[in-house]
């Protein structure tokens, strides 16, 4: 429970709003366009994909560089980013004090989050198989 949490809160980081680049192609995300409220649709850690009521209740939010993750618990921190990667960190919750590097893209109304949980590089795909740290969210708005 306690990574799923982790991983909610990593995803959550990852769409905040004040994204200046989309993913892959060139399209670019203009800052407040992920603002929102966002639910996962498809999550895998480490290339298993986990079953859809692990994450059915999870609610991503973001706002302007934060980000607030509702979960079994909530986790509350600061996102930033740098072209298609994202830097998270957690303030309150579960992963306060910890540090997370993601890649993310945003296409056809959908924000894709790979994170890897290790926080010491970023991953170079969306690909998690091999990858035990490597944790993939696919989101759409509600």
């Amino acid at each position: 429970m306690r990574s799923i949490t982790f991983i909610s809160l990593l995803i959550l980081c990852l769409g905040c709003s004040s994204a200046k680049n989309a993913g892959s192609d060139s399209h670019r995300i203009r800052p407040g366009k992920l603002n929102g409220t966002w639910v996962p649709v498809r999550q895998e850690l480490g290339g298993v994909l986990l079953p859809g009521a692990s994450f059915e209740k999870q609610k991503l939010i973001l706002g302007d560089g934060v980000y607030t993750l509702i979960a079994e618990s909530v986790d509350k921190g600061e996102v930033k980013y740098t072209n298609e990667k994202m830097d998270i960190y957690g303030k309150d919750g579960v992963n306060a004090g910890k540090h997370f590097t993601a890649i993310y893209k945003y296409e056809n109304g959908q924000l894709t989050v790979c994170y890897n949980l290790s926080g010491d590089h970023y991953p170079e795909s969306f690909e998690t198989k091999g990858k035990p740290m490597y944790f993939l969210s696919v989101f759409k708005k509600s």
